[in-house]
């Protein structure tokens, strides 16, 4: 399988080193020929509409909205979150996402850089170990459809949804030295996910 990390702006090198925690070599996606080499992808957290904003400079934002809306498995942290949801409240004006993510996100939900913190949470993956959780910045899940599936919750607040081929976290595992919810994204998402197109 080959996993892309979309390169543009944010926290790339930790999301790179994490996939190679989990024996996966990542292809760094700046350009429509490297999406076209990967079957799954990895958006970072960063700044959302930088990100956003970069992928329509690069050529790359059609070309990831239509390979999302053709089933490829993508996870988002983050901004990456953000990126995928069909809707975001408190929006800049003319923000764009990739979507196909059926959740409504609020920007900065748990307030702003000073705000950041640290914590560790129940993440449903079938381990009863609690999982460290950074927030930077970070959006929530105001509203979820119905195939979305809640994976974590912080005070109520969804911060970790999948549905079908996608997986998105409000906080940055890439950040920790635990590579759960990468390994949960390659071998329970992505992977059933590929295997159901073959």
């Amino acid at each position: 399988m080959k996993v892309g990390v979309l390169s543009l702006q944010g926290d790339v090198r930790e999301h790179v080193s994490a996939l190679i925690a989990c024996a996966i070599n990542p292809v760094e996606v700046r350009r429509p020929s490297e999406l076209a080499q990967v079957d799954a992808l990895v958006l970072p957290g960063g700044e959302s509409t930088t990100i956003a904003q970069l992928s329509e400079i690069f050529g790359l934002y059609q070309p990831i909205k239509d390979r999302i809306a053709a089933g490829m498995p993508v996870y988002g942290s983050c901004a990456g979150m953000i990126l995928l949801a069909d809707s975001i409240l408190d929006a800049k004006q003319g923000q764009k996402t990739f979507g196909g993510l059926d959740i409504t996100v609020r920007r900065n939900a748990f307030g702003r850089q000073v705000d950041s913190f640290e914590s560790d949470i129940e993440f449903s993956d079938g381990s009863p170990d609690l999982i460290r959780a950074v927030f930077i910045r970070a959006p929530w899940v105001e509203k979820i459809g119905p195939n979305v599936q809640v994976l974590a919750t912080v005070d109520n607040h969804p911060v970790a949804v999948r549905s079908a081929a996608l997986l998105a976290t409000s906080f940055h595992p890439e950040l920790t030295h635990d590579h759960r919810i990468h390994r949960y994204f390659i071998e329970e998402v992505a992977r059933p996910a590929l295997e159901k197109v073959k």
